[in-house]
């Protein structure tokens, strides 16, 4: 022995040392992998700012963690130059997450996996009790049954429930639309029944609103905005949401946002909270359909019928002036709110959602009209576009320990 290293040993201590020099880039890479952001190793690389080696390195960990997939057939964008790159997606047969969602007319679980990608579903129930360790319990039975049937190892848990979720301790301060009591402790009950369907991962509850923006931001309408304001009727009441430079702003206890108590209509309607003509009551699907002298159908929630009526009785007298009566209300909260929070971008779901395609003009006409601002630049408003995003967004709270650090929560296929 000459005490020299031979060529071999001397690569596989080089691709050692990239290795460990990208492990820190690891969690970076796959939020990037994840968000759509880098669809190439190249652009990997210029986005992590490392060596094309260690981008490298750091796919192949990637992907040997069974995350995402290195295409071995590269191939360059039209229009470059250069070299072409190893393009990069999400493994499809990886590692999901059980995502729950709880809402006035029924509950939902499902797999999600990364990239947003819900895999599986179980049919909502569409009768959500008053206890809410029964429901609770349920919604995890369907999904660990639907982890069985997928065979699918599962990184973490979420929900995403109508309610302001307070911190640290997660309770539901104000399930107004459920038979729940407030500061039911949903989270620790939620845990409970994780725990007790034998299921030892990290376990998450939020607001859904919430949930939809977090989503929204990363996967939807929502991408790229600095300042991300979304507004949203959910299936009663309306809720918000505030994503800052990619977090969502929750305040000192997780408070923030009640955006549904803003005063629309000071003679209006009495609302949950005591007060009167709050955009929680004014611009909801039931507000909607009585404005429009109509009742929900039997067995039809009311997003569903005022959805159905905004498609296909649009030109109906009465339900046109029930969609100009709720836009003008919308665009007075909206206008209060850019007033306020100065975003670069507002995304609208649910019945919100309907009424921006119905109206746009109108609405956005109102919104500039009655904010400070208004006149020398206006806000881009848009609809959100992800189905289920307050699902993928409580998806999103259950991979987000991965996306930070996927050594410390999955071992090596």
């Amino acid at each position: 022995m000459n005490g020299k290293a031979t060529d071999g040993e001397l690569g596989a201590k080089q691709s050692r040392h990239r290795l460990e020099r990208g492990r820190g880039a690891l969690g970076p890479a796959l939020a990037l992998v994840h968000t759509g952001q880098a669809p190439t190793r190249s652009v990997l690389t210029s986005r992590l700012g490392v060596t094309r080696a260690t981008a490298g390195a750091v796919a192949a960990e990637l992907e040997s963690l069974g995350l995402i997939r290195v295409d071995p057939r590269p191939a360059a964008a039209s229009g470059t130059q250069g070299r072409p790159s190893h393009r990069l997606e999400i493994a499809e047969e990886g590692p999901v997450v059980l995502a729950g969602q709880v809402h006035a007319d029924g509950y939902r679980a499902a797999l999600v996996g990364l990239g947003g990608r819900i895999v599986a579903t179980a049919p909502g129930c569409v009768t959500v009790g008053a206890d809410p360790s029964y429901v609770l319990g349920t919604l995890v039975a369907e999904g660990v049954r639907l982890l069985a049937e997928s065979g699918r190892s599962c990184a973490g848990v979420g929900l995403a429930v109508p309610s302001a979720v307070a911190e640290p301790g997660g309770e539901a301060l104000n399930p107004l639309h459920l038979e729940w009591p407030a500061g039911a402790p949903v989270r620790r009950l939620f845990t409970e029944a994780v725990r007790q369907h034998g299921l030892g991962v990290p376990v998450f509850t939020a607001n859904d609103i919430n949930l939809a923006a977090l989503a929204e931001h990363r996967h939807g309408a929502g991408r790229e905005a600095g300042n991300l304001l979304c507004v949203a009727t959910g299936h009663r009441g309306v809720g918000g949401a505030l994503v800052v430079d990619g977090r969502l702003h929750l305040g000192s206890a997780g408070l923030a946002l009640e955006v549904g108590h803003i005063t629309v209509e000071p003679q209006g309607r009495p609302c949950h909270c005591g007060r009167y003509g709050c955009l929680d009551v004014e611009t909801d699907p039931l507000a909607f359909l009585r404005a429009a002298g109509r009742e929900p159908a039997p067995g039809r929630s009311p997003l569903a019928e005022a959805t159905r009526l905004l498609a296909e009785e649009a030109g109906e007298p009465a339900v046109r002036a029930a969609t100009e009566a709720l836009t003008d209300r919308l665009g007075r909260g909206l206008a209060a709110l850019v007033n306020i929070l100065n975003p670069d971008r507002i995304i609208l779901g649910g019945l919100h959602r309907s009424l921006l395609e119905a109206a746009g003009p109108r609405l956005r006409a109102a919104v500039a009209r009655d904010s400070l601002w208004g006149l020398s630049g206006s806000v881009p408003v848009r609809a959100c576009s992800l189905a289920h995003n307050s699902l993928v967004g409580a998806a999103e709270l259950a991979w987000q320990p991965v996306l930070e650090d996927p050594l410390s929560v999955l071992v090596p296929a």
